[in-house]
């Protein structure tokens, strides 16, 4: 830190008046230090962890009612540490917030900002949120192309934040699907592991439907790809326009209007 000190009227002042100066000045310098150091230890001490936690929890939650599934979830929430090196002005009154775009799962932040005091400051804590919910976990390993049956996984309680692909937590998300790849044992089933059955192949005829109030056209193509139920596919038609639809079943193309 740079000190700045204010020059006296009289160049050829009393070097002792100088010296009270200093002396001053440094003092200032070493309450500030202090002062700054109280702010930090208040803002990572115990009741404050305890306030902040109960509050992210709320936050938390605030976010998870948006879960159109309506699931039961549990959330742990681990408050992490502000950098040692930081050296705050003293605040009387510190406000958390959720920085615009910021999703608390797992590994995430929060700001932290001075709305009462001699300097406003604005500083990013480091938080942990871990939500537990149902998930499927397979009972032995599968291999790739294979059909999952309602016998190789049972429900139990996971960690959805473990990974950024979403949990499976109903049964009929992969029942009756197929491994996308090999799968361990002990595995939990996410939206990537698991595909829907391939109902046609490349080079198939299908049907092309497209369905609106009132009316219902029909028309014959070529599929350019294998089909899964509910997935994308593109199909030419005879006069060599390709579109693109999703698989209802092994004859059945549904085209967007």
């Amino acid at each position: 830190m740079v000190i700045l000190l204010a020059p006296t009227a009289n160049p050829r002042a009393p070097t002792a008046r100088r010296v009270r100066w200093v002396l001053v000045w440094l003092g200032l310098l070493l309450w500030l230090q202090v002062a700054s150091a109280q702010t930090a230890a208040q803002v990572g001490s115990a009741p404050w962890r305890a306030q902040m936690s109960q509050w992210l929890g709320d936050a938390v939650g605030e976010q998870l009612r948006t879960d159109p599934a309506g699931r039961a979830l549990r959330v742990d929430i681990e408050v992490g540490a502000l950098d040692s090196r930081l050296r705050l002005a003293p605040c009387q009154r510190v406000e958390p917030y959720v920085p615009t775009g910021t999703r608390l799962w797992g590994r995430s932040r929060i700001g932290l900002r001075c709305t009462e005091g001699p300097v406003a400051w604005n500083v990013f804590l480091p938080i942990y949120v871990r939500v537990w919910g149902p998930g499927w976990v397979l009972r032995r390993p599968v291999a790739p192309g294979d059909t999952l049956t309602p016998d190789v996984a049972e429900l139990t309680e996971v960690d959805w934040t473990l990974h950024r692909d979403p949990v499976l937590a109903r049964p009929q998300d992969w029942q009756g699907r197929e491994a996308a790849r090999a799968l361990a044992a002990g595995q939990v089933l996410r939206a990537t592991v698991v595909r829907a059955p391939q109902v046609f192949e490349a080079g198939a005829t299908v049907r092309l439907r497209v369905e609106g109030q009132g009316f219902i056209l029909t028309a014959t193509g070529e599929a350019l790809g294998d089909g899964r139920v509910g997935e994308p596919v593109r199909v030419r038609l005879a006069n060599r326009r390709v579109l693109v639809g999703t698989v209802v079943d092994a004859q059945t193309v549904a085209l967007p209007l």
